[in-house]
């Protein structure tokens, strides 16, 4: 086959890509960038879920370990908030505010003021903005004239704040991971009046080999060189654009593999008449949540129990109705819930899983990667709390960021003095 007959079938290939990326797009028009905004700098933030914070090293990833050489970085990991799930440390990121303050305690859970259950799985609630507290990074942005874009991140599917970006996509775990890159780089070319300055990127695939086989194994391993090959690229392709471009690499919380089988419940404590979610329990009224306390308390299990209001004070966990009452916290990584399932098969726990309290679970650390124009090089930081990850960003972008519980101190010295 001649060179020009082999590149037309690649040409096609990447044409149909381009073109299934931008009509998966959603375009919210927000008019033009303001003025005042079109001078910024950029952030594409992206997230690598479920990397645990010694992956890179382990796992020889040759381009993140690049980045944290010639950027910013956090050897010893970045902590997420408590619990150490997707949707909760998704939206702390974006926030600035502790899963308690923003409303998203869980991937799934109940609120007993709406009478309504929550699910991360679950478009009706997902993407319904009434749900989540804060102001996400976009909706800030959107606010104040800057246009915005997410390619997937918990909660970029809904209206908040009264905003939404000016392009996201539904979630599709399947669309492939190099078209995500493209469509970034996509809208980084875009004229100056319709470029967004904030981008999100996301990708599972770490978190899923992590669940699946365990966080020592040779299929995560290779899930970890997969998305150090595409940070790799999008490096490059970031570097070609000729903007000032600053690149952020997080993940939501690390990984442990679990202990055991299934802990239930209700094997120390009668669940009737309990609404239960997974491990979370909400008492219909006082007596009855005193009534489980005891009983929980009395066992002798692998997991503490707290009534909501005495829930210790570092893990920003005792004031949300939505936390249940009593509340359970493991004592290591085990696999806890109120019971086993009547309506479906039971299935074993999965190899690895996450959720734990990251102070006594180190594996629940997450990373933070950074380079670009405005980030120190070689800047080698002590674990840090990721609620302070909102700050930073907002400080780079140039935007006026309401208070929140991240502080902008805790990472200043991450930035050059321009």
């Amino acid at each position: 086959m001649t060179r020009s007959k082999w590149l037309l079938p690649l040409l096609f290939v990447c044409l149909l890509g381009a073109a299934r990326a931008q009509q998966a797009v959603i375009t919210v028009d927000h008019g033009p960038n303001a003025a005042s905004q079109r001078g910024k700098h950029y952030v594409v933030l992206v997230s690598l879920d479920g990397f645990r914070y010694d992956y890179a090293k382990k796992y020889g990833a040759r381009h993140l370990l690049a980045i944290a050489a010639h950027g910013a970085s956090a050897p010893e990991g970045m902590l997420p908030s408590y619990p150490s799930l997707t949707f909760p440390n998704h939206y702390t990121l974006v926030t600035g505010l502790y899963p308690e303050h923003h409303g998203i305690v869980g991937n799934s859970f109940y609120d007993p003021e709406r009478r309504e259950r929550y699910s991360y799985t679950d478009p009706k609630t997902s993407s319904d903005g009434s749900w989540y507290g804060g102001t996400p990074l976009w909706s800030l942005a959107e606010k104040q004239g800057m246009r915005t874009a997410c390619f997937f991140w918990p909660g970029s599917e809904a209206e908040i704040a009264g905003e939404r970006p000016s392009y996201y996509l539904h979630f599709d775990n399947k669309f492939p991971d190099e078209q995500r890159i493209d469509q970034v780089i996509a809208w980084l070319k875009l004229p100056d009046e319709q470029r967004p300055h904030f981008i999100t990127l996301y990708y599972s695939n770490v978190d899923h080999a992590g669940h699946e086989y365990g966080p020592v194994s040779p299929q995560t391993a290779e899930a970890v060189k997969h998305v150090d090959e595409l940070m790799g690229t999008l490096e490059v392709d970031l570097k070609a654009t000729h903007l000032p471009v600053d690149l952020v690499i997080v993940s939501d919380h690390g990984m442990a593999k679990i202990q055991g089988g299934w802990i239930n419940l209700d094997q120390y404590a009668p669940m009737d008449g309990l609404i239960t979610v997974g491990d979370y329990l909400y008492a219909p009224t006082e007596q009855a949540a005193s009534a489980a306390y005891q009983k929980l308390k009395a066992a002798d299990a692998a997991f503490m129990v707290y009534r909501r209001a005495q829930v210790p004070a570092e893990l920003h966990y005792n004031s949300n109705p939505r936390e249940g009452d009593p509340v359970i916290v493991a004592r290591g990584p085990y696999a806890i819930r109120a019971q086993a399932p009547t309506d479906r098969e039971d299935k074993a726990p999965t190899a690895g899983n996450h959720g734990f309290d990251p102070t006594m679970l180190p594996e629940m650390k997450a990373v933070f990667y950074a380079e670009g124009p405005d980030i120190r090089a070689g800047m080698k930081l002590k674990p840090f709390e990721n609620v302070n990850v909102y700050p930073l960003l907002a400080r780079i972008l140039g935007l006026d960021a309401p208070p929140v519980d991240g502080s902008p101190g805790v990472l200043s010295g991450v930035l050059t003095a321009h």
